[in-house]
């Protein structure tokens, strides 16, 4: 049997394109569960979630429209399918044609799986490297502090919001400030 599993991330967004995409799949309207949740919440807290896992036999096929749709993470979404898989249910995703119900299709999720970790190994070398680089130039990363405030700016700040002849987003472009700085300016009395 096939059973679909929807989400989208918040309650304003609409899950027409996948129930349409899980029904064309084959997926029967009674056996579609959905979720309107952040995947940055836990699975335990995805009830739609929940309910697929529940109805899933052997021989059972989970379908979902895209895999970012299951998992946050490629790890987890490599954990769910090998749960799946020692389950004896097979899994589809409609937008990447993957199916793990052949062999042909597991391989080519462990290959997505490793091309993934691999590449964000890749990245996170790379980050690290630049983040070498630059200190060892001297430069140390993140917001600037503000050391000391320029007496100058911060008078021509107060003087331009108490004339009230130049709109906040002017004064701000003028003195190459942002809106919260210039509010700092002038609580600074």
């Amino acid at each position: 049997m096939l059973i679909g599993y929807a989400r989208v991330s918040t309650r304003e967004q609409n899950l027409d394109l996948q129930l349409d995409a899980l029904k064309n799949a084959g997926c029967k309207p009674d056996y579609i569960f959905t979720d309107k949740i952040s995947t940055s919440k836990p699975n335990s807290d995805r009830e739609g979630l929940e309910d697929t896992m529940s109805h899933l036999r052997q021989g059972d096929t989970l379908v979902i429209w895209r895999l970012d749709r299951l998992g946050r993470t490629l790890k987890e979404l490599i954990e769910l399918v090998n749960d799946l898989n020692s389950r004896g249910v097979g899994f589809k995703s409609c937008m990447e044609n993957l199916d793990t119900t052949t062999p042909g299709g597991m391989l080519i999720f462990h290959i997505f799986g490793a091309l993934a970790e691999f590449e964000r190994e890749v990245i996170k070398e790379r980050t690290i490297a630049g983040l070498r680089a630059a200190r060892a130039r001297g430069r140390l990363g993140g917001r600037p502090t503000l050391v000391a405030l320029d007496p100058k700016k911060i008078a021509l700040a107060k003087k331009l919001y108490a004339d009230r002849n130049m709109p906040v987003t002017e004064i701000c472009d003028t003195l190459h400030i942002g809106r919260s700085t210039l509010y700092r300016y002038i609580q600074s009395a």
